[in-house]
C-alpha cells in the first residue's frame, strides 16, 4: 500500500477561538500551528486566513504573507490556499489566492488550490454556493495559472459534477478528491466506499471527517489506502470532551493510526510525486 498523504486544514474560515483558543487568527499564529502540523507529518498545508480579529477574508495581501512566513518554517510543504472562502463572498473575491507567486521556485501560482464542485447547504440559512459557471471559470483558471485543483464535494453529485466538468475540458485529470463527509452527507464506511467508487480510475482522493467522524473516516480511508485530512478547521477535538491543544495534535493521532494499520507517512516530496505535482526547487 502507497504511502499516506496528511493534510491541515489549519484554521478554517468559521471555527472561533470561542469553540478552541488555540485556533489561529493572526499571521503569527497561523505560522505556529502551521509548523506543529508539518513537524507532526503533514505534507499539505489547507490554508483559509483571517484578519487579526478572526473575520475570514480572501485578500491577496494577507494570504501573500501567512504563505511567505508558512515557508520560513515548512520550507517544503504543499501549501494549498482555499478558494472556498466564507459563505457570501463573490467568486473574484475567492479566486485572489490564486494569484500568489513565489519567484523563488518559479511558481506563478500555487501548487494547488481547492475546487468546489457543487453547492453546499452548511446549516440554518447558510448556503456555499458553486454553480456551474463558477466551477467552468475556477476550472480554467486552474488550468491558465497551472494550479492543481483539490475538487471539493460534499455528496455524490458533486462527484458527478466534477468527471462532468473534466469531460469538458475545464478540470485537468489525474483528478484528485477531497470526501468532506458529516456536513451535506454522512459520514459512514459505506458512503466513503460509495464515493471512492464512483470516481475515475487513476485519481487520487482524500478524507475529511467533520467533527466526530474525524478519526473514524480517517482510520478508515487509512486502511483503504486513501489520503487523510485533519486541522482544527474540521474537528477541535482530539478526544471526545477533550479540545486538541494543536493542529500538530490532530495530526499526531492520524500517525499513530497510521502505523498501527501499516501505513508510511509521505513526505512533503513524495506527496508531490504522487499528487503529480512537479518537485519543488528553490531557484
Amino acid at each position: 500500500m502507497g504511502k499516506l498523504i496528511i493534510t491541515a486544514a489549519i484554521c478554517g474560515a468559521e471555527v472561533t477561538k470561542e469553540q478552541n483558543p488555540n485556533v489561529p487568527y493572526t499571521v503569527e499564529e497561523i505560522v505556529r500551528e502551521a509548523e506543529s502540523a508539518y513537524k507532526a507529518g503533514a505534507s499539505i498545508i489547507h490554508l483559509h486566513v483571517r484578519k487579526d480579529d478572526g473575520t475570514p477574508t480572501q485578500d491577496k495581501a494577507r494570504f501573500e504573507e501567512c504563505m511567505k512566513a508558512i515557508r520560513k518554517v515548512c520550507p517544503d510543504a504543499i501549501i494549498q490556499p482555499s478558494t472556498g472562502g466564507a459563505v457570501g463572498m463573490t467568486d473574484l473575491e475567492r479566486l485572489q489566492p490564486t494569484e500568489i507567486e513565489e519567484a523563488e521556485f518559479g511558481l506563478k501560482a500555487p501548487e494547488m488550490a481547492t475546487l468546489d464542485c457543487g453547492t453546499c447547504n452548511f446549516g440554518g440559512d447558510e448556503v456555499f454556493v458553486n454553480t456551474d459557471n463558477t466551477i467552468k471559470n475556477f476550472g480554467k483558471l486552474m488550468i491558465e495559472r497551472g494550479v492543481k485543483p483539490e475538487i471539493e464535494v460534499f455528496d455524490k453529485g458533486m462527484v458527478d459534477i466534477a468527471i462532468k466538468m473534466h469531460k469538458k475540458g475545464f478540470i485537468s485529470a489525474p483528478m484528485h478528491f477531497d470526501f468532506v463527509l458529516g456536513v451535506q452527507m454522512t459520514a459512514t464506511a459505506r458512503d466513503l466506499a460509495f464515493m471512492v467508487d464512483s470516481i475515475p480510475a487513476g485519481s487520487t482522493w482524500t478524507v475529511a471527517g467533520i467533527g466526530r467522524h474525524e478519526f473514524p473516516m480517517a482510520a478508515i480511508a487509512i486502511a483503504m489506502g486513501g489520503h487523510v485530512r485533519v486541522g482544527f478547521e474540521d474537528n477541535t477535538y482530539i478526544d471526545k470532551g477533550v479540545l486538541a491543544k494543536s493542529n500538530g495534535e490532530l495530526v499526531e493521532k492520524v500517525v499513530r493510526l497510521a502505523k498501527e494499520l501499516g501505513r508510511e507517512i509521505a513526505t512533503p516530496t513524495e506527496a508531490r510525486e504522487i499528487l503529480g505535482l512537479k518537485p519543488l526547487n528553490r531557484k
